[in-house]
């Protein structure tokens, strides 16, 4: 049975210059010779065609007209693309006249990309790839979503797969073809090439979740006593009025978060209730939110106004590599700067001083911002092996390595079980990029070791 047409606007919605509307199945060829009248253009050259409705009805644009014939397509059906003039009006008719036609309808979400992947022309992960490049806003997440649309992730997950169907070919050889004149020692074999693959899946594991970060966002917290400037601290690095400032503590109720752009990449950060004795339910209720963001975030910015005497709960949040900055350095010390170096000192964290009150004397915000711009950097863009991008990786990857450690003290008990764990940690990674056959294991074992001639 052969599947639908759809038909989408393929270009971004709203007036423009140019439309481009894009259609994908057997009927895209005879959709448009209805709407031109002519002969298909030859495949992949842009022809210059007048558009009209179906039997040679009312004209409704001139434009572009692309013939992509399957198997060579985007999606590896035939696929028509026609490049029109954006208006909403324009768009609207050649649709309409598209959808006139037996056997094409409106595309679901994301069927272009479906069809493709059932189609053999991107894999899972690929595909992931690329809807991250739809939604790419900074230069680091287009270069990281471009990596993994061009398989960079997928040749990781395919060489690990391909190394687990080796392992199991060499268990599943030694249990079902005992009598067989077959290479000796198969489990022992096994058992490094589990081990290096164990390694492998460790190593990428152990990223920081660099590549989530890239996607999601690094987080920042800034968390401190109340009236340390926490709020002035955030608006200086938005650069506008984003959260409220008071001289009354405990302004900050809830967590307020702005998004920049720092060296390419998604930076969020928070300013978070005032960490102190809760004086009512609802400032109890905003230091639980300030303490849990903290946790959540990948860097914590310990504020203290220096001219103070406040007390240090607030450095016990803190974690090696985290930042304790010394606010209103303008005026006289108090003790709260040297528990802040103290502080420092004691978790091996940087101190900044500055002063948020006297724009004529204070060490400039914009020192600090670059210095967060380096943290970043730092943080994200190591020009490594590919890293995971989505929780549904971590998992996947994850699950398959305790498989892994599983696996290789069972091959001393029997090769059963050994055998099962194998072939649980090689379908998890074959759900990274969907690629889950159990005939990549027979071909394996047949061509390796020419059983069953």
């Amino acid at each position: 049975m052969k599947p639908d047409t759809i038909v989408a606007l393929a270009s971004g919605a709203g007036r423009a210059g140019v439309a481009v509307i894009r259609l994908s199945g057997p009927a895209s060829g005879p959709t448009l010779k209805a709407l031109t009248d002519r002969d298909l253009p030859q495949p992949r050259h842009a022809t210059r065609m007048a558009f009209c409705a179906p039997d040679g009805g009312l004209s409704l644009d001139d434009g572009i007209a692309l013939w992509f014939p399957g198997p060579h397509s985007f999606t590896g059906e035939d696929v028509a693309e026609l490049q029109i003039h954006g208006g909403p009006a324009v768009i609207a008719a050649i649709i309409d006249a598209c959808l006139s036609q037996a056997g094409v309808r409106i595309a679901e979400p994301g069927e272009y990309t479906r069809r493709a992947f059932e189609n053999g022309k991107l894999d899972l992960a690929e595909a992931e790839g690329l809807a991250d490049l739809v939604d790419a806003e900074t230069e680091g997440q287009r270069r990281q979503a471009l990596r993994q649309r061009r398989g960079a992730l997928s040749a990781v997950y395919e060489g690990w797969r391909g190394k687990l169907i080796e392992a199991a070919a060499l268990i599943e050889a030694e249990i079902d073809f005992p009598d067989e004149d077959l290479p000796g020692e198969l489990l022992r074999r096994a058992g490094p090439l589990l081990q290096a693959l164990a390694d492998d899946m460790a190593h990428h594991l152990d990223d920081a979740h660099r590549g989530e970060r890239i996607r999601d966002g690094y987080r920042i917290a800034i968390i401190g006593p109340p009236n340390a400037g926490k709020s002035s601290l955030l608006n200086a690095l938005a650069q506008r009025e984003a959260a409220i400032v008071s001289e009354m503590p405990g302004t900050t109720r809830d967590v307020v978060e702005v998004r920049l752009v720092l060296t390419g990449y998604p930076v969020w950060i928070a300013d978070t209730a005032g960490l102190r004795e809760a004086a009512d339910a609802i400032e109890a209720e905003g230091i639980r939110r300030a303490l849990e963001r903290a946790e959540e975030a990948d860097l914590r910015i310990g504020l203290v106004d220096g001219s103070t005497d406040d007390a240090t709960e607030w450095a016990a949040v803190l974690r090696p590599g985290d930042w304790i900055v010394v606010n209103k350095w303008d005026q006289p010390r108090g003790p709260a700067t040297r528990v802040a170096a103290e502080a420092a000192l004691e978790i091996g964290t940087a101190l900044y001083n500055l002063s948020l009150t006297d724009p004529a004397t204070r060490w400039p915000v914009g020192d600090l911002a670059d210095e967060l711009s380096a943290k970043v950097a730092e943080a994200l863009s190591r020009e490594e092996a590919p890293v995971l991008t989505r929780a549904r990786h971590r998992r996947l990857v994850e699950e398959a390595q305790a498989a892994l450690l599983r696996a290789m003290p069972a091959l001393e008990q029997g090769p059963e079980l050994a055998a099962e764990d194998v072939r649980v940690a090689a379908d998890q990674i074959g759900r990274l990029t969907g690629r889950i056959d159990v005939e990549d294991l027979l071909d394996e074992i047949f061509s390796s070791f020419c059983i069953g001639k």
